[in-house]
């Protein structure tokens, strides 16, 4: 494990300051992030979002070692626009029923489109309707210190009880708006307060509470699933710039209040926006793209891009900057990883040192297009076929949840047969070896005629290989 010094530095929506980043315990950093609401696929920005916190997670889990860390996405399961869908795709089954196949349906599609973002699975993946008894303890604690009253059939959250609200989004109490997700309603005090709990009505998911049949408000979920996880106050919370206001803030004024600390986490982490072909992503503009339809099917571009690709689309931007999300951009990062491959070839990275610049660069608010830039200088050794910089090159990369595939099979294509090139290829080799020359160039020509590249290098024994690619 690597020695646990303040070296990270992160940028604290909080503080608006980049500071060193000190755990509260080395030995159990945590960290929390907003997951999805399982509705619908999960589009590109989501995907965004997925990628810049599974990146945090890899570098804490280096930093500090795997069973040191421990990350929390949660997946919000409870929703109205649940509700509608549920009425929606299955009018024939009955609402609870519908309702579970929506979720069920969904959750597993965003775990496996993220899966083949190159994300890993968190430590622990909380769904909100297993967290309903700690949700109405925490709503219970505030109604108990009076941060929260029951009007109109509905538990609210008082924000002029809490005299510091709005320090994150730097908002002040007379100009904020009633939470997402919540009427403004008379029977409230302040047009700011937001709902902690709700009557449901017959057709709608409920739980029995003291304050009636009900179901829960968006933020006190977050609240409640990382308090029982993490605990009353964590290292680090994130999510996506558009949930600073009004759901980070409120999570923090009712987490803050029911446990009368001064923070919820330390440290809050927020990505930037991103637009598709320099426009804001939306369906009436037809440029509306889930994680789904980029990876299966031909939506941008016309053609399906691999998981890698736009994973590291993504990464050669900031995490806070806002990102245009283009073809060119995603053949830039194609031509980036093909160069890449082409330099490791099927070697492991088993021995291979991290590249110190990468490290760097990460350490430095996850400066992801430093740290780009670092592996495709090292690249510019690697493709000499200096095999300790080629295991360099695919140990650092792995940090960033990339090169995780052999060359060989990266550069197969879907068309081809990968068994039959190998074959030709080794025949060529047997050929080469034996000085039949006229053989080896027969195949060549006959590969290069299905688009097949061919590349000869030695390997650490001096022996003669040849790894092989289909041309992008």
């Amino acid at each position: 494990m690597t020695t646990a010094k303040p070296q990270l530095s992160l940028y604290n929506t909080l503080t608006r300051t980049k500071a060193h980043f000190v755990p509260m315990d080395e030995k159990n950093v945590r960290l929390y992030a907003c997951g999805p609401t399982v509705y619908d696929f999960a589009h590109i920005g989501n995907g965004r979002a997925a990628i810049v916190f599974d990146l945090l997670f890899r570098l804490l889990r280096h930093t500090y070692g795997v069973e040191h860390v421990t990350y929390v996405r949660n997946i919000t399961d409870v929703d109205d626009k649940i509700n509608a869908r549920a009425l929606r795709d299955h009018p024939d089954l009955p609402l609870n029923e519908a309702i579970r196949k929506v979720t069920e349906t969904t959750a597993a599609q965003y775990g496996k489109d993220v899966a083949a973002l190159g994300c890993l699975e968190p430590t622990i993946q909380p769904r909100a309707t297993e967290n309903i008894a700690e949700m109405q303890a925490m709503i219970q604690r505030l109604l108990d210190k009076g941060n929260a009253y029951e009007a109109g059939g509905e538990v609210l959250f008082a924000v002029d009880s809490m005299p510091d609200y709005g320090q994150l989004s730097g908002r002040n109490l007379e100009d904020n708006l009633a939470g997402a997700r919540v009427a403004v309603d008379t029977h409230k005090r302040n047009p700011a307060d937001f709902v902690l709990w709700k009557l449901s009505s017959e057709d709608e998911p409920g739980w029995e509470s003291p304050w009636g049949r009900g179901r829960p408000g968006w933020h006190i979920e977050c609240s409640a699933m990382s308090e029982r996880y993490l605990g009353e106050t964590f290292d680090i919370h994130g999510g996506g710039l558009d949930l600073i206001f009004p759901h980070h803030e409120n999570e923090i004024a009712q987490s803050r209040c029911a446990h009368g600390s001064h923070t919820m986490a330390n440290v809050w982490i927020h990505n930037g926006f991103l637009q598709v072909e320099g426009q804001k992503m939306s369906k009436s503009l037809g440029n509306f793209f889930t994680i789904h339809d980029l990876l299966e099917t031909k939506a941008l571009g016309g053609r399906k891009w691999p998981g890698e690709v736009l994973r590291l689309a993504m990464l050669m931007t900031h995490y806070r900057e806002p990102i245009d999300f283009t073809v060119r951009r995603l053949e830039e990062a194609e031509a980036l990883l093909n160069g890449w491959y082409r330099a490791v070839g099927d070697v492991t990275a088993e021995g291979g040192l991290l590249c110190a610049g990468m490290v760097d660069a990460l350490d430095d608010d996850l400066n992801t297009p430093a740290a780009v830039r670092a592996l495709h200088e090292l690249r510019a050794e690697a493709v000499k076929g200096i095999v300790p910089a080629m295991r360099s090159l695919k140990a650092s990369a792995a940090l960033l949840g990339l090169l995780t595939d052999t060359a060989t099979h990266w550069f197969s294509g879907e068309d081809v047969e990968a068994g039959a090139v190998q074959t030709q290829v080794a025949a060529r080799l047997a050929a080469l070896n034996a000085k039949d020359f006229a053989k080896a160039d027969a195949i060549r020509n006959e590969l290069a005629d299905q688009g097949i590249a061919l590349m000869d290098y030695k390997d650490e024994a001096g022996q003669r290989q040849t790894k092989w690619e289909v041309k992008r």
